[in-house]
């Protein structure tokens, strides 16, 4: 590694920048770090060319440095400290500021975990800042390191919503398979223990919508009165992104709510399982009471038993003892198929 590889990757490590493009409008990404993008900010900007800077909060250093060198409006520091992280998109300070919530990345494995991202955007400018890496600005960039070209700030933010767009469907995609074979195992009545597998699923799908579905509001409030800078094909390029984000919400809602009615018709069939082996022991101990009822009086050992002298009484009781169980039993049979 050269002596200027080095030091780009302390100046990286120096601030919390992880990575930074200068994108011109029709040309690829060039990677920037923390020095040139502040000579980018400071030189008379080329209207046609635009910078993303996405960074690490984790820094202890990279607050400070938004505040001191990029001049960010204070609702976007504020957005950070807000207990709020519902995922939304809003014009604020003459700024776009975005809140996106996404799975974290976790080296080629899709993990349930949520982390944050926060965006802001400017004509000419996108920063975003996240605490743990996310699925979405991974494949961000690596559109970008493959050549895709980008003419504006809010291309790049609507590529980021359509790639977790993409990961949603990933993750419903993957979720729907499972619940079709745990189906099909009901259909089939081959009832096994996956209730305890249904109710994680809808447990995450449910965290997953909770977090990830865009705020109707604030998107309605852009979309009615969006900044002066945005432009047309932005504009309709966000419209279409926010739309097709709240197909796969509502993908996501519908196989939340398959799973709730395969989580009830399993309980039923569970139930249904449980009273007919109730029924049995029930018919059973019916059909074993008149010769236990016998067995007590005729062991009791006192005077008067009836065909006690009697040669044939044994063969007697075993006739009448037969006959009542097989009365009680074909009507408790029959009342069984009537249910």
């Amino acid at each position: 590694m050269g002596l200027g590889a080095i030091h780009a990757q302390q100046e990286h490590d120096l601030y919390g920048l992880l990575y930074g493009y200068v994108f011109r409008a029709g040309e690829r990404g060039r990677e920037v770090d923390s020095a040139q993008a502040l000579r980018w900010l400071l030189a008379p900007q080329d209207p046609d060319e635009f910078l993303w800077l996405h960074l690490n909060l984790a820094h202890a250093a990279c607050e400070r440095w938004m505040k001191t060198h990029l001049g960010l409006p204070q609702s976007f520091f504020d957005t950070l400290r807000e207990g709020s992280r519902s995922t939304r998109i809003e014009y604020a300070d003459s700024a776009l500021l975005a809140v996106v919530n996404d799975v974290v990345f976790n080296f080629g494995m899709l993990s349930s975990d949520v982390s944050t991202l926060w965006a802001c955007a400017r004509s000419r400018l996108l920063v975003s800042a996240r605490l743990q890496p996310l699925h979405s600005v991974d494949t961000l960039r690596s559109s970008v390191k493959q050549g895709e070209l980008f003419r504006s700030p809010i291309e790049l933010l609507v590529h980021l919503l359509r790639d977790q767009g993409d990961l949603l469907t990933q993750i419903v995609r993957e979720t729907s398979l499972s619940v079709d074979r745990i189906e099909d195992q009901l259909l089939s009545q081959r009832l096994s223990d996956n209730r305890a597998e249904l109710s994680a699923m809808r447990r995450v799908l449910v965290r997953l919508q909770r977090l990830l579905a865009l705020e109707p509001g604030s998107l309605l409030r852009l979309l009615n009165r969006p900044p002066d800078w945005l432009q047309e094909h932005d504009l309709g390029q966000l419209r279409a992104a926010t739309e097709e984000f709240t197909l796969i919400i509502s993908d996501l809602t519908a196989l939340g709510e398959r799973i709730k009615l395969l989580q009830e018709e399993m309980a039923a069939k569970l139930n249904e399982q449980t009273n007919r082996t109730l029924f049995t022991l029930t018919v059973v101990t019916v059909l074993a009471l008149p010769i236990n009822i016998i067995a007590g009086f005729f062991g009791m050992n006192v005077g008067g038993i009836p065909l006690a002298d009697d040669p044939q009484g044994f063969w007697v009781l075993v006739a009448l003892v037969a006959t009542f169980t097989v009365l009680v039993g074909r009507w408790a049979f029959r009342k069984r198929a009537e249910y």
